[in-house]
């Protein structure tokens, strides 16, 4: 039940947090959220390099590792293909947009008023994507060390806080009220609970399964912050601050890891 709750914690109010944040000091520029995303980019990095990896080798070698972290990048990337076809928007995710409206792309959702449910489920997906794998890691984490598992809790919830910003500012900038902009983003982080639930179940099959269930999430991890983050914050930025601000986040990340 520890494990459940801290999920919810970091998926949930993480997200919810950064609506909320939104929707009381109105819209933040995209160069800000970019800086914010960046510095959660270089966090999610040191937990991937830091944590999951090394405990993954520890349980199971190299060989069980490397094939989870192919695994958790395919996964990805087949969610991410049936996402843009399902929203009619195939080969989206080859493109670098110069903003975080385009990027998630606000124009199409917001064409009318029977697209706001759409693009509400669109926003929740997409979020669901990035919060599952961030999930299991709690979950197998948590099963096998609550220290460990709250270490983790509090970072994704660190870094769930700007996603939660990105996704609220298009969603009230497009129209939809403040209390359920906010309510989305709760809800975009419920997965996160999901995903807990799943790494405790299978992370206490096998120390195999467990450092199966690390690389998997780790994989998952390092592809949306290296793929699709840190791409699309440099372009929107138009500078080397992001790269600048995501190499703190990994010295902060490292620090906060051996606190």
């Amino acid at each position: 039940m520890n494990i459940i709750i801290m999920s919810v914690f970091a998926g949930v109010l993480g997200t919810g947090l950064g609506g909320l944040f939104t929707a009381l000091l109105g819209y933040r520029t995209d160069k800000a959220i970019s800086v914010l995303l960046s510095f959660a980019g270089g966090v999610m990095t040191s937990i991937v390099f830091v944590e999951l990896i090394p405990e993954a080798i520890t349980h199971a070698g190299m060989s069980v590792c490397v094939a989870g972290l192919v695994v958790g990048v395919v996964v990805v990337l087949l969610l991410n293909e049936a996402i843009d076809m399902v929203s009619g928007l195939a080969g989206a995710k080859t493109l670098l947009h110069e903003s975080f409206q385009e990027f998630y792309h606000e124009n199409k959702m917001f064409a009318g008023e029977r697209s706001k449910l759409r693009a509400g489920m669109l926003m929740f997906f997409v979020i669901g994507l990035h919060n599952l794998p961030e999930g299991l890691a709690i979950g197998a984490a948590g099963n096998h060390d609550m220290n460990f598992g709250l270490t983790l809790a509090l970072m994704i919830g660190l870094h769930n806080i700007p996603e939660g910003m990105a996704i609220g500012a298009p969603l009230i900038s497009g129209g939809l009220g403040h209390r359920k902009a906010v309510l989305m983003t709760l809800l975009a982080g419920a997965p996160t609970v999901l995903g807990a639930a799943i790494g405790v179940l299978v992370g206490s099959i096998s120390d195999a399964a467990l450092a199966f269930s690390y690389a998997i999430a780790g994989g998952a991890m390092l592809y949306a912050v290296f793929g699709e983050i840190l791409p699309q914050t440099m372009v929107i930025s138009k500078d080397r601050v992001p790269t600048i601000v995501s190499l703190a986040g990994i010295l902060c990340g490292m620090m906060l890891t051996r606190i």
